[in-house]
């Protein structure tokens, strides 16, 4: 049986609110200085405009949940290229923040790392310590094994790998999970079909994960369910013009833990790549039941810039 909680009253939502409005115009301003100062490069050499992709919420490219085969920016064989992102989901009870930066090495070899931080909302209250939040660092590294997201009739593959170390490991572990550290490894595949879509591209991504994370590992890893187990994610999006696309993702989760149920993560996306310096996502995103609050349904902005 999973256990239920009763929300408490919730504490100080006008000043939460302001600062969510900040955190999404800080993002908005960001994207739009680097878009203006960029916009000359946008057809610069090298890979095709938004070939690179975004980056997911765990640092590493993607689209907004889950990660693609392709390889952060737009280094080619010859370059190393870098980039940063910033990523704010505020839904019904919980918010989460995401920075990280990553490297493209030659276009073969990606290499990421981001700070995770989970506001806990109305848990925290429950808990008697109004304000608390979760933090995980993920280290990251994917690489490129064969194919090309355009140039070859079959897709790119890639194998990535995601170590997740909790920094307020006490709670997960108090909550029934089995450890507060571990390793996620998946598989992606990624094509884009040139005019499929009615006359646009149509992009197709494809990933299994070998994971026991509950939830992304910000709850600790495994607990009295099946431990680790192969997770489905899928992603699908329409670039309706060179440099804007809308989308849909879906990511399986494992339910570890006796103590809260864990649904699977959707999306709803649209994102703009005004040019090779700048990426923005902008998403619906329904998480499901996170600690036994139903029904967590709101927003993901994410900021992905290359110097």
């Amino acid at each position: 049986m999973k256990a239920t909680t009763v929300p408490l009253q919730r504490l100080a939502c006008f000043p939460r609110v302001r600062i969510q409005l900040r955190h999404a115009t800080a993002l908005l301003c960001l994207t739009l200085f680097i878009s203006i100062c960029g916009s000359a490069s946008a057809a610069s050499d090298g890979r095709l405009l938004a070939t690179g992709g975004a980056t997911q919420i765990e640092g590493s490219a993607g689209g907004g949940l889950v990660p693609w085969a392709v390889l952060t920016g737009y280094a080619t064989r010859d370059e190393i290229g870098v980039t940063a992102f910033a990523t704010h989901v505020e839904v019904e009870d919980f918010g989460l923040d995401s920075l990280g930066v990553a490297i493209n090495l030659r276009n073969r070899v990606e290499l990421s790392a981001a700070r995770q931080r989970l506001d806990l909302g109305p848990v925290a209250d429950e808990l008697g310590m109004p304000g608390y939040s979760l933090r995980q660092n993920v280290f990251g590294i994917k690489v490129r094994l064969a194919g090309d997201v355009i140039y070859t009739p079959w897709p790119q593959l890639a194998l990535g790998a995601q170590y997740k170390d909790s920094l307020d490991g006490a709670i997960p572990l108090a909550l029934g999970a089995r450890d507060d550290h571990g390793t996620d490894v998946y598989l992606s595949a990624t094509k884009l079909f040139l005019g499929a879509a009615g006359g646009r591209n149509l992009l197709l991504n494809g990933t299994l994960r070998s994971t026991s994370a509950n939830q992304l590992g910000l709850l600790g890893f495994g607990g009295s369910g099946e431990g680790r187990s192969l997770q489905a994610e899928v992603s699908a999006a329409i670039l309706f013009t060179p440099s804007f696309a809308a989308g849909i993702e879906y990511r399986q989760k494992p339910d570890n833990l006796d103590i809260a149920s864990e649904d699977d993560f959707r999306d709803l996306f649209i994102a703009w790549f005004p040019n090779k310096h700048v990426s923005t996502v902008l998403a619906w995103v329904d998480l499901g039941s996170i600690a036994n609050h139903d029904r967590q349904r709101g927003w993901y902005l994410s900021v992905q810039v290359s110097p």
